[in-house]
């Protein structure tokens, strides 16, 4: 059975992997839902009361799941990976958030980053060139995801949810593959930040390789066999 088979047929596993995911790349762009109540809003779980929290906190965990099931399907009807699909996520994450809708027309500045990222635009341009050589390139599955990850993140293509889209996009690929996604913790936010800002490709490529092996382990603890 390939890893896509196993997730959509485990419900199990699929709300672990659904939550861990929504919750940890939602926490390290800044929300602050707890793992529970995260769990509670996306698997409407009315036992659980959520006080105190923003509206858009709220659609963050909402849109991540669906846009986490927009993966799968891709993957599922073995769609092409292109410009629409990638806009598609974006649009998903910023549902009722910020409706954007396509690349950015402004040009934005990453927080805590010394760099720039291009000006709009150049974005279609830039990006065109992205999935093309994206779709182009054989090399070892680890390097090349953490290679498109940081350039995507650098291009930053969208107005907002860049880091959201690009965190997809590397399970996308894995699961394409029939590799165990990864989880990037939100305790693990400094060092990730750190392999983008110094253009780490084989650190972020190593450290990804060991993500997504712990992945396979806990797979197991829900009946994965390989």
């Amino acid at each position: 059975m390939s890893i896509l088979k196993f997730i959509l047929n485990n419900e199990e596993y699929l709300e672990d992997l659904t939550t861990r995911s929504t919750y940890h790349s939602n926490a390290i762009e800044g929300n602050t839902l707890t793992f529970a109540e995260t769990y509670a809003i996306i698997y409407n779980d009315n036992s659980f009361k959520i006080e105190g929290k923003e509206p858009r906190e709220i659609y963050e965990a909402i849109n991540h799941k669906k846009a986490l099931e927009l993966v799968f399907k891709n993957l599922n009807n073995n769609e092409n990976f292109d410009e629409r699909f990638i806009k598609k996520i974006n649009e998903t994450i910023n549902m009722n958030i910020n409706e954007t809708e396509g690349y950015r027309t402004i040009q934005v500045f990453i927080q805590g980053s010394e760099h720039i990222p291009p000006k709009p635009e150049k974005i279609p341009n830039l990006m065109m060139y992205y999935i093309y050589n994206y779709n182009h390139d054989d090399q070892d599955i680890f390097t090349k995801i953490s290679k498109y990850h940081i350039e995507f993140e650098k291009i930053h293509p969208f107005e907002d949810g860049n880091g959201r889209t690009g965190r997809l996009l590397l399970n996308y690929e894995l699961l394409k593959n029939n590799l165990p996604p990864v989880v990037i913790s939100k305790e693990d936010r400094i060092k990730y930040f750190e392999f983008l800002k110094n253009n780490d490709i084989r650190g972020l490529a190593e450290w990804l390789k060991e993500l997504s092996e712990i992945e396979k382990t806990r797979m197991k603890k829900f009946g994965y066999n390989d």
